[in-house]
């Protein structure tokens, strides 16, 4: 295959991109006033009208513009790439912030500048919210104890505390088939046949009541942008972009009011929504699921009628990733490491198949990826599901994409994602019929409640840390989880063991608390959109936190399990059996970080010891039986909708820890692997850095053996290649090889960086040379330069994989 050439072909979505990417991220205080004045007015309102009347102030009263060239309109602030400000969920940490530094420009990465002369209002509407924040519900009710092990860092949940939920992906085929208008009906009927004399009528009547006015607010909303696309149809000279506003305002006078006729709307349909969804919440990962299966129908129309050409109907997807990546969110600086580069993990999942076992993908699925190579954003974050029967072509050109050194698409494998979800009671329709959602983690479309994946993070490797030294933590002093002893205590690996196993299921508990005290506050924050977007809250009569959905079933991120199976291997394997090294020898070794010869000789010999990722039976089984502890320990606990409607209301796994590896390794001192204090853990379920050394076959042998069909929350695979590895026919050929044995090996996901460490480095030396740099850092995509330096040498200290 010759390879293909991705270049924008428009010059307005050129020109739109550009001024996309030359934005400095901002500050828009404008939501943050008008929330603030409509919970004010309405303070003794029910929570649900409170949070609809918040919406309907902010979408009449927020800023809105159409940019010359625009064919797909709405935005979330008052400037592009400008984050709105959410002060319901979390404000102490912006008063501190702008105290301590001024503003949002002075961090080591994920910079955000808020207008000089905003500050000062910013901080009057910080002094009505305090108190009253999800973060401040949240904190008062924090057991000690989980407050020291958030501290020591060994869970942390500070995303589940600080903002809204996301992770999901709401129904975008109701609204294309029924418009916004069906939705208001469907509450009318429900409310018209309320008996107020019910139990729980009463509370049933205020939700149906907020679903209704917030979805007449949305649009009302749109149909200011129809208004302001005739005023500037007045006003321009050119006819061409005067036709296009008169059309622009044509469409938005109908949705997402009205069911869809064509293409077009149908494309600003979904971006009303999707727009709408981040304006109401600011939870990330707000994905738009299978675009591909749910617009194919207005496209194939409009192109087998002459309405709209191909290069027409790419020309507007381009226009829909550019609004994509003009939503970014301020996270507080406690957490923003965890997410670094800006990500907002709106995915968009491609290809795939029936519950027929027929393969689903389109020339819309082949549409889509081409224009997103073209525009090489890191938004939208690209998925193709692939499966023992998917085209070659799809294989082929996925991989021509891959090659390009974009990082996306990423590959999920339908051969154990719906075995995975099947085992979990989820329908065989339902199943075959799954998205990605954010990074790695599954979700049923418009059926499935807030994240799949994304609830309080594990810290593995800490948690051995605790386990070698008594429950104590070195960095901070606390005392944990004490009374399992020290390592120089344990007799044999089995006590070591059963140690590890304590310690797993004390902070496996205390994650599932700080989950639980978010979830019940979240629930004074109710999403009337998005619930009413999720089956079967409207006919339940509630909200998808109070147990509206079809399914619930959530996962925490477990991070660093490379780190702890190398370090096991290495303890069992010296400590234990071979007796060549004396555990107060490797426990002084740790406390001084491998300071002196002494500590550099043991160093080495714990870097000699087998590592995970090279398909060795020795480690990696430690490596499963490891992660198998935590398992089994989560199955134990439900989450705050068990009971209350949905399917599931359980736990799961995932690995997916987004960049939490380099805050989490901050925090963690050297380890028995080898790992110097303070370096990042590995990511995701990806080999430690510079670890694996067979080749991508024996990271892919290694991660299989982990119960994937378990780990339905997702299981994330970074591999990195340079670009020579890519290069002529044979080595391509190699390369879709390989994804064919990822596919026949059941891996639940891979996603690659085709880049060499040396772009990295130029790239770190001199960085307004690669400002179209785009990296895969975990589940999602970044600027390279936009990244903490810490980030950066992550990424660049991964393994350059050869065949």
């Amino acid at each position: 295959m010759k390879d293909k050439v991705y270049e924008i072909q428009s010059p307005r979505v050129e020109g739109l991109r550009e001024s996309v990417l030359s934005k400095t991220p901002g500050v828009c205080i404008e939501r943050a006033r008008y929330i603030t004045e409509a919970y004010e007015e309405n303070e003794a309102a029910p929570i649900y009208l409170k949070r609809a009347k918040a919406v309907e102030k902010i979408l009449e009263n927020m800023s809105i513009y159409i940019k010359d060239g625009e064919l797909v309109v709405g935005n979330q602030a008052s400037d592009e790439r400008t984050a709105p400000i959410f002060p319901e969920y979390a404000v102490e940490w912006m008063e501190n912030e702008i105290e301590a530094k001024g503003n949002f420009d002075k961090r080591a990465g994920d910079n955000f500048h808020l207008p000089k002369e905003h500050i000062d209002e910013l901080l009057e509407l910080v002094q009505y919210w305090k108190g009253k924040t999800l973060h401040a519900k949240c904190y008062e009710l924090l057991p000690e104890e989980v407050k020291k092990a958030s501290k020591a860092k060994v869970i942390h949940g500070e995303g589940n505390m600080t903002s809204g939920d996301g992770h999901i992906v709401p129904d975008f085929e109701k609204v294309l088939n029924r418009g916004l208008e069906g939705v208001i009906e469907e509450a009318k009927t429900e409310l018209e046949n309320l008996d107020l004399g019910e139990l729980d009528a009463i509370r049933k009547k205020a939700f149906w009541e907020g679903i209704i006015l917030t979805n007449e607010s949305i649009i009302k909303f749109a149909k200011r942008y129809s208004r302001l696309a005739k005023k500037q149809a007045e006003e321009v000279d050119d006819l061409t972009r005067k036709e296009e506003l008169i059309k622009i305002a044509e469409i938005c006078d109908r949705v997402p009011a009205k069911a869809p006729r064509n293409f077009y709307e149908a494309v600003q349909a979904i971006w009303f929504i999707h727009l709408v969804i981040q304006i109401e919440s600011n939870g990330h990962s707000a994905s738009l699921g299978r675009v591909d299966q749910y617009l194919y129908s207005f496209y194939k129309k409009d192109i087998e009628e002459g309405a709209i050409t191909k290069d027409f109907a790419k020309e507007l997807l381009e226009c829909l990733w550019v609004k994509l990546f003009s939503i970014i969110k301020l996270r507080p600086t406690s957490h923003a490491g965890y997410g670094a580069g800006y990500p907002t993990y709106q995915n968009v999942t491609i290809g795939g198949q029936n519950a027929q076992g027929k393969d689903e993908t389109n020339e819309l699925t082949y549409l889509i990826l081409e224009s997103v190579a073209e525009m090489k954003l890191t938004q939208p974050n690209l998925s193709v599901r692939v499966h023992a029967n998917s085209p070659e072509r799809l294989l082929r050109e996925a991989a021509q994409v891959i090659k390009t050194g974009y990082g996306m698409p990423a590959l999920h494998n339908d051969e154990i994602i719906i075995p995975s979800l099947l085992d979990k009671g989820v329908s065989y329709e339902d199943a075959y019929g799954y998205t990605m959602v954010g990074c790695v983690e599954v979700a049923v479309p418009g059926k499935w409640g807030y994240r799949c994946t994304g609830m309080t993070f594990t810290n593995l490797i800490k948690a051995l840390e605790l386990t070698l030294n008594d429950g104590v933590d070195p960095r901070t002093g606390y005392e944990l989880f004490r009374g399992q002893g020290r390592l120089q205590d344990f007799q044999s690996f089995e006590d070591f063991w059963k140690a590890w196993e304590a310690h797993i299921a004390y902070y496996t508990k205390l994650s599932v608390v700080v989950d639980h005290i978010a979830d019940d506050q979240l629930e004074e924050f109710p999403d009337m959109l998005c619930s009413s977007l999720v089956n079967d809250c409207i006919k339940r009569g509630k909200t998808v936190k109070e147990g509206g959905a079809v399914y619930d079933m959530v996962s925490g991120l477990q991070v660093g399990i490379a780190n702890v199976a190398n370090s096991m291997a290495a303890i069992k394997k010296y400590i234990f059996e071979e007796k060549s090294l004396k555990a107060e020898e490797l426990m002084e070794a740790l406390a001084n970080n491998f300071a002196g010869d002494k500590g550099k000789f043991i160093q080495k010999i714990l870097l000699d010891a087998p590592k995970y990722g090279n398909g060795h039976d020795y480690v990696d089984q430690l490596a499963v039986d490891a992660y198998k502890t935590y398992m089994n320990e989560i199955n134990n606990y439900k989450n705050t909708r068990y009971g209350r409607g949905p399917i599931g209301g359980n736990y799961y796994m995932s690995t997916s820890g987004i960049s939490s590896n380099v805050p989490m390794g901050t925090v963690t001192g050297a380890t028995p692997d080898g790992r110097e204090a303070e370096k990042p853990t590995a990511e995701g379920a990806s080999p430690t850095q510079g670890t694996d050394v067979k080749g991508p076959t024996g990271v892919l042998n290694s991660v299989t053996k982990f119960p994937t069909i378990m780990m339905t929350g997702g299981q994330l695979l970074n591999q990195k290649f340079p670009p020579e590895l890519l290069e002529g026919e044979d080595r391509f050929d190699r390369f879709v090889s390989f994804i064919k044995a990822f596919i026949n090996l059941k891996a639940w996901h891979v996603q690659f960086n085709i880049v060499s460490g040396e772009t990295l480095r130029a790239a770190q030396q001199n960085p307004e040379e690669y400002r179209d740099l785009i990296v895969r850092v975990a589940g999602y995509c970044a600027q390279f330069v936009t990244l903490d330096k810490k980030t950066q040498d992550d990424i660049i200290s991964r393994t350059e994989q050869k065949f």
